[in-house]
């Protein structure tokens, strides 16, 4: 069996391990399976639950999918091909003059990609880098809307967002070769290693791992990239006055039987989710339920009456990965990009005006 054949059956075995887990989230908890206990009481959801399985699958669905679902057989055929050509890409002894990059669902040459891509060089992280998802047939992570897709903004939210973009487009720098680089506040809270925000559970890009550690009163909810815990308090106290806020919000939690549910508040809107920067009324309520020994069903609704004009909810099948390892994000300590992005922008004005 050639090496390409058994990588295939590898993900469509795994894809199918996957997609039962999604079945048995969606339906309940196993029949055989007793959920386990803390000492003090508490239903046991600790563990390692990484999302990078799910890396791949989009947050909206496309348009024509309509409110199906899941992808069909030819579907999800595609993305077993792309996964094997994505491989070969990723696993290649040489690097190749003209370097190929996924995106959208297919593969961009240097030519279709001239922004990032230039002379066989490519900005940004090799290939290998980043890290797969399992091909499955999740045709979105948002499922609430059926259709899979976030809301419109609300009249308020799209005249905020048109008057952000008009004074971006109005800056001489926009229409450059570079972009923007003036000050640190071009780039984004990644790129600057500030956070990722409250979605940081969500797949996407790489560094994934989640852990989850209980002790009487309080749930550890660690993301692994950016470094960041984000702590749910049991204990019954309220959120602080709404002035008090941060990137990862305020949470505080309860037990409705065996599932963890976390209402989170008190985030500065600097973070933007699904695309959007949100509002100070912005509340995002969380459904952790373990639903097998190595099984977690995760739900996210996010609900915000001055960004979106209906709540919509996110939902992830997790599984335990006891052999995760989260290793320290360093990010500030190897961070040079932001100063040689800097750097560079003014040795090409210092340039530009010696060229006049």
């Amino acid at each position: 069996m050639s090496y390409r054949r058994i990588v295939s059956v590898v993900m469509t075995m795994a894809a199918i391990a996957l997609l039962s887990f999604v079945g048995v989230g969606s339906a309940g908890q196993a029949d055989d399976w007793t959920h386990p206990v803390t000492p003090w009481g508490d239903p046991d959801i600790q563990g390692l639950w990484p999302a990078d399985k799910l890396n791949g699958v989009p947050l909206q669905r496309p348009q024509d999918f309509g409110e199906r679902d899941t992808l069909s057989d030819d579907e999800f055929e595609e993305r077993l091909v792309y996964a094997e050509r994505q491989l070969e890409i990723d696993s290649a002894e040489l690097a190749s003059r003209r370097p190929l990059i996924g995106r959208g669902g297919r593969f961009l040459e240097c030519d279709d990609d001239p922004a990032r891509c230039r002379d066989g060089v490519r900005i940004g992280p090799p290939n290998y880098w980043d890290e797969r998802g399992v091909p499955n047939r999740l045709a979105s992570l948002v499922v609430d809307p059926p259709d899979g897709r976030i809301p419109p903004l609300t009249p308020e939210a799209r005249q905020a967002a048109d008057e952000r973009n008009a004074a971006r487009r109005a800056r001489p720098c926009t229409g450059t070769e570079i972009g923007c680089a003036d000050s640190y506040e071009d780039f984004n809270l990644w790129n600057r290693c500030i956070s990722r925000g409250v979605t940081s559970l969500w797949p996407g890009g790489y560094n994934k791992g989640n852990q989850i550690i209980q002790a009487p009163g309080v749930v550890a909810i660690r993301n692994e990239m950016i470094h960041e815990t984000r702590l749910v308090w049991l204990d019954g106290r309220e959120p602080p006055p709404p002035n008090v806020v941060s990137y990862m919000g305020y949470s505080v939690g309860h037990w409705e039987g065996n599932t963890l549910v976390v209402e989170t508040t008190n985030l500065n809107g600097i973070a933007t989710i699904g695309g959007a920067q949100h509002s100070d009324q912005f509340v995002m309520v969380e459904r952790f339920s373990r639903v097998a020994e190595e099984m977690l069903h995760y739900e996210a609704t996010m609900t915000d009456p001055l960004t979106w004009t209906a709540p919509w909810t996110v939902a992830l099948p997790l599984e335990l990965d006891p052999s995760y390892d989260i290793y320290e994000y360093a990010c500030h300590e190897a961070n040079y990009f932001l100063y040689d992005a800097l750097t560079g922008a003014r040795t090409l004005e210092a340039r530009d005006a010696t060229a006049q």
